[in-house]
């Protein structure tokens, strides 16, 4: 059996299990409640009344978030030559095409965003076995796949994150870093969740955010009330 620290076991007496939270007062319970010594990840965890396994109810998708995610991404821009120079301006971390097909065949993934052109994108079509489980696979809904690769590296850089529904129609994603201001953390999260409403599909029926969860790493989740935030 695991043993509880010293630490942890202070977090838990400052939690009712069974109080629900505004999104103001989570981001600011997260920030007091956080168990790790290094500045972790705020995340969010949203499960949506619909049905992942048809198609026009599996949710995927970006949003700007106003403060960034506190994480600076590495980007990687696969592209003709004449688009290089464009890439490297606006800020990619990597930039080419032959060379990086062939080191992500190899196993290379040190990336946390990938851009492409479209006129690449039969080069990467066959990197999707490698690309596809760690959810760098360029595609055209989360914007990744154009031609103006400026653009979308200044998203990326600016604090665009990609978010997908899992299997058991749940949204993960990370909105920020514990050293936030709490009003920056709640406001990061309450546009991830306008952007999630604006998305709801048409077929859709019942309730749509079922559950809303915040943790920052290695602490526990608070419950967020639904009925405050949409």
């Amino acid at each position: 059996m695991a043993t509880i620290t010293k630490k942890r076991k202070a977090v838990e007496a400052k939690l009712d299990k069974n109080k629900v939270y505004t999104l103001a007062d989570a981001a600011a319970m997260v920030k007091d409640i956080n168990c790790t010594k290094f500045d972790s990840s705020v995340d969010m965890h949203i499960r949506l009344g619909v049905d992942p396994k048809k198609a026009d109810q599996a949710i995927r998708g970006t949003v700007s978030l106003p403060h960034g995610t506190g994480k600076t991404k590495r980007v990687l821009v696969l592209c003709t030559p004449d688009k290089e120079a464009e890439a490297k301006a606006a800020g990619a971390d990597f930039v080419g095409l032959d060379e990086f097909v062939q080191k992500i065949e190899a196993g290379w993934t040190d990336v946390d965003v990938i851009v492409a052109t479209p006129s690449v994108m039969p080069k990467i079509g066959k990197l999707g076995k490698i690309l596809g489980p760690r959810n760098l696979m360029p595609n055209p809904k989360t914007g990744t796949v154009t031609n103006d690769v400026a653009a979308a590296v200044t998203d990326v850089k600016g604090g665009k994150i990609a978010f997908k529904i899992d299997k058991a129609g749940i949204i993960h994603a990370s909105i920020g870093r514990v050293s936030f201001e709490p009003n920056k953390i709640a406001e990061n999260a309450q546009e991830l969740i306008n952007t999630l409403v604006r998305m709801k599909p048409a077929t859709a029926k019942g309730v749509y955010l079922k559950a809303i969860s915040m943790a920052s790493t290695m602490s526990p989740g608070l419950a967020i009330d639904t009925k405050t935030v949409a």
